[in-house]
């Protein structure tokens, strides 16, 4: 593992290029979900760092808040499901961050995103387990780094600048930053030369304050990591304010100990000078000039602490990519992160009831049972479970995005292990159904995976239920773009909105609308400008659902729902079972989901006779869809659960 820190830091030009042209196009719709909310960033050593750019760059771009953790904070720190929750890990083999990871996918986060530099290690295992997760592995050409963090966290932190920067600004940005890094990665430039010969000052000195501004902080958390974990010197960190309240005094008592560096970004030059001229003449500084602003200054400001930690190894003569391990410091690295300790006194409870309780309630069964409701719940769970098992399904409705593909997947034909059990649903005494907001592309797409022999028995909802046919119709859908007289004041009033246009595409078929943003909106924002337009225009009859990627305006009368009241007449008394993402109001699931035998693989409603998710903690999606629809077992006259298979 341990490698000579000068042949790592000899790469970075090769890491930087790489990261620059590298296919980010996963890593953009992540960091397009992480945008909508709050972000929690999660590493341990030089990840940290990383977490720390992830966080900066986050709040620069977004608005929203970031915090950083350490994976023992996020274990312990249990934060609503809306926070975006990244973990981030060179090598993915550290027991901390897979007992976060463990811990974090457990709680079911609207968004768990994992960035590693290593496929096939525990980490990614884990994500494979659990699909929802946004796995996103980057192997730098440099190989796994020695005992620093350097390549990788040069590579992290570059291909994230690269997506923020692509999703929330102009993607040619990228080419001015590039330029203004560029002179930064070889040794023999001059602004590098300039950095070591100020830098030579300060390692007569144990002690170094590095004074930073909110453009080069990365750097400066990364030059304290680095200089702790190789022993290179104390360091102290502040900013070029919070050094006034009362930390300068360190140089009052110790100045012949001390030394200053300070990273000087564009935003902060003057604020720098001024502070500078006022530190005792005795006291050694070092200013480097840290060129351009935003992304352009974090990243050359960790590339200045990547450097000014070469240049302290070699002067206090410690290779800082080999500077030994101890045999206790192997046993701290080993020792686990202690599980977090439940509060309360709440009976026990099966993981999966608890999950499912959990998500009907938004509340632990902790909680519940302080406030005297989980016997209800309890009961309703039982109940609904207890009915399941006991129908026999003449036909399943499902859902399409995020049900039977997952909606990062959706213009692509369904999984194999997914188009499996469709078939062999297909195939029972009962009958299969779709129920879309999708027209023409759902049909190619279900026509690819299904045989044709079974095309005229499987019955699709499209445009949200308005056009319903068997797959074998080539009439169905109607993909006219002309809407019906009840939508055709408000398709106008959409298509004239100065808001909308240039931010959201419209889509008009004949009973539905559908708008969809075609650069970053936030979700909430789309739909409020719809339902003020619908309010404007007085359609007080139209019907607005959303879904993971759109929001759907329909007529009145237009419901998945429709599709279940198509079925009842062929199925003749049996029951049907729906399956869905989107339960929870107003999701674009919710009315077709709100059935008696209505399952969510996401989202539930708060009905506790109804649309419950009943999967193993950690999982939603399309391996619940599979999980439900394997629990299915031919019967007399349709399907049936298999007793405890959901439990």
């Amino acid at each position: 593992m341990a490698k000579p820190y000068e042949l790592e830091i000899s790469r970075l030009e090769e890491t930087f290029r790489w990261a620059s042209a590298a296919d980010i196009g996963g890593l953009e719709r992540a960091v397009k979900l992480a945008g909508l909310s709050a972000l929690a960033a999660v590493g341990s050593g030089g990840s940290l760092t990383a977490a720390q750019a992830l966080v900066a760059l986050h709040h620069s771009y977004t608005g929203k808040p970031g915090i950083v953790q350490t994976p023992l904070e996020a274990v312990d720190a249990v934060f609503e499901a809306s926070v975006s929750q990244w973990l981030l890990s060179a090598g993915g083999t550290n027991v901390d961050i897979n007992a976060a990871a463990e811990a974090l996918i457990e709680r079911e986060h609207r968004q768990i995103a994992v960035i590693c530099g290593r496929a096939n290690s525990p980490i990614t295992a884990i994500c494979e387990r659990h699909p929802f997760v946004d796995l996103l592995v980057f192997s730098p050409p440099a190989g796994r780094d020695g005992f620093l963090a350097t390549n990788s966290l040069l590579a992290f932190s570059t291909l994230l600048a690269r997506a923020y920067v692509s999703v929330f600004g102009d993607p040619s940005d990228w080419n001015e930053v590039f330029d203004l890094v560029a002179p930064l990665l070889d040794a023999s430039s001059k602004p590098v030369l300039t950095w070591c010969a100020a830098a030579d000052a300060l390692w007569q000195r144990p002690t170094t304050i590095v004074l930073y501004g909110p453009a080069t902080k990365v750097g400066a958390t990364d030059i304290e990591s680095k200089f702790t974990e190789a022993a290179l010197g104390n360091v102290q960190l502040a900013d070029y304010r919070n050094f006034a309240h009362g930390r300068h005094h360190w140089l009052a008592k110790r100045e012949d100990q001390t030394s200053v560096l300070a990273l000087v970004a564009e935003d902060d030059r003057e604020l720098a000078k001024k502070t500078l001229r006022l530190i005792p003449k005795e006291v050694p500084v070092a200013s480097l000039d840290i060129p351009g602003t935003g992304p352009a200054a974090l990243i050359g400001s960790l590339l200045a602490a990547l450097r000014v930690t070469g240049w302290a190894g070699q002067a206090r003569e410690i290779d800082p990519g080999r500077p030994g391990v101890p045999e206790f410091g192997r046993k701290l690295y080993h020792l686990k992160l202690p599980k977090r300790e439940r509060r309360g006194t709440a009976p026990r409870i099966e993981a999966t009831a608890a999950a499912a309780i959990r998500r009907k309630t938004g509340e632990s069964v902790h909680l519940l049972h302080e406030k005297n409701t989980l016997r209800f719940w309890q009961h309703a769970h039982a109940d609904f479970v207890d009915r399941l098992e006991k129908k026999t399904f003449g036909a399943v409705v499902l859902d399409y995005d995020g049900t039977v593909v997952d909606t990062r997947e959706r213009f692509e034909p369904a999984r194999p292990e997914i188009a499996g059990e469709l078939r062999r649903i297909a195939d029972s005494d009962a009958i299969l159904a779709i129920a879309t907001g999708r027209g023409v592309s759902v049909r190619n797409d279900l026509r690819s995976v299904l045989p044709k022999k079974v095309w005229e028995n499987v019955v699709v909802g499209y445009y949200n239920g308005a056009m319903i046919g068997s797959l074998a119709d080539d009439s169905q859908p109607d993909g006219t773009d002309e809407v019906c007289p009840e939508l055709k004041t408000l398709s106008d009033a959409l298509a004239e909105s100065h808001e909308l246009a240039g931010s959201a595409r419209q889509t008009n078929r004949r009973y539905q609308i559908t708008l969809e943003p075609i650069r970053f909106m936030a979700e909430n924002r789309l739909w409020d400008i719809a339902h003020q337009i619908v309010l404007q225009v007085g359609c007080a009859d139209a019907i607005i659902t959303r879904s993971s990627h759109s929001i759907d305006i329909v007529a009145s009368g237009v419901s998945k729902k429709n599709v279940v009241r198509h079925l009842q007449d062929q199925v003749r008394g049996r029951d049907i079972l729906t399956i869905g993402d989107r339960g929870k109001w107003p999701g674009n699931d919710y009315a077709l989901l709100s059935t008696p035998m209505g399952l969510s693989v996401d989202e539930v409603s708060v009905d506790p006779s109804n649309c419950w998710n009943l999967a193993e903690p950690g999982q939603r999606g399309i391996a619940v869809t599979r999980m439900y629809l394997g629990a299915l077992d031919s019967a007399e006259k349709g399907l049936r659960f298999r007793k405890g298979a959901l439990l």
